[in-house]
């Protein structure tokens, strides 16, 4: 999994870029910046931090160690939840713990792959993404699946959202020891990983309306399924007509942040649907 500087370069710039040249600019849509409140979200972080659900552990891998936040029955299947790229934010955490609560119950783990920034507007996350090293995430979620491993869970799963659902599919590949994937709204460049190459079953939740092209579009989403097919992959991909990317943020503050970013669509019932899958999958590969 070592690569050298210059290449890994390229595999971070390709990435992002993927994902960010859809981005809705000012002259095409309704996106601004300044819709996205920098205060009112610090102001949201900082209040509930106090009241917390999650115990938060330190991991080594390498020569580096890294938080992580850990929800969920001690001796429940373990999912390791990988951050959108704003972050370990209040969103992933929902998730997590709405992992947590899923039945029959699982160990919800969020390795911080900023190590500890949270970013409160578009330009910020797009700087972090594009600066993240993508080998060194994979390998930060497979120390996450061993830890899980070491502490009480029999078999493990990973899921993401958006950056963290390409990095979910990419540790299907690269991670020994993942025995299921969920991914949501994301597909791993080729020179980080390709998912015909697959260890683990995946399924993939995609928006119909979804516009980032080559990461999260339809066509993207129909390509990868034809690739898991042929490659005799197990997988399920499904597409959710009417909604765009980011579907599953459902908090108030996501709501309002992705109409601030032109997507305005709001489908309760297309959220709890991919839950259902999700709770399907996992339970399925997952049982001991």
């Amino acid at each position: 999994m070592y690569m050298p500087a210059a290449a890994a370069k390229v595999l971070r710039s390709s990435a992002s870029r993927t994902f960010t040249k859809a981005l809705p600019t000012k002259s095409t849509s309704t996106f601004s910046l300044a819709s996205i409140s920098r205060l009112s979200v610090r102001s949201m972080a900082d209040s509930t931090a106090s009241s917390s659900p999650f115990k938060k552990i330190q991991i080594q891998r390498d020569d580096t160690t890294f938080d992580a936040y850990v929800v969920g029955k001690d001796d429940a299947p373990g999912i390791v939840v990988v951050q959108e790229w704003w972050g370990v934010d209040y969103e992933v955490k929902n998730h997590a713990v709405k992992i947590s609560q899923l039945v029959p119950g699982f160990k919800a783990l969020i390795p911080d792959l900023y190590r500890g920034k949270v970013c409160l507007d578009v330009a910020e996350a797009q700087h972090s993404m594009e600066g993240l090293d993508w080998q060194g995430a994979v390998k930060d979620i497979g120390a996450s699946v061993n830890w899980l491993k070491a502490n009480g869970s029999k078999k493990v799963g990973v899921t993401g959202f958006c950056m963290g659902g390409a990095l979910s599919i990419a540790s299907s590949v690269l991670v020994p020891g993942v025995d299921a994937v969920v991914a949501f709204y994301g597909i791993p460049s080729s020179e980080l990983a390709d998912p015909a190459q697959a260890k683990a079953p995946i399924q993939a939740h995609f928006g119909e309306l979804d516009s980032f092209v080559g990461f999260s579009d339809v066509t993207a989403a129909k390509a990868l399924e034809e690739k898991l097919k042929a490659a005799g992959v197990p997988h399920e991909v499904h597409i959710y007509p009417g909604n765009a990317h980011a579907f599953m943020n459902r908090s108030p503050e996501g709501v309002k942040r992705r109409k601030g970013m032109g997507m305005p669509d709001e489908d309760d019932a297309a959220v709890e649907l991919a839950w259902s899958r999700f709770q399907s999958w996992m339970t399925n590969y997952l049982s001991a």
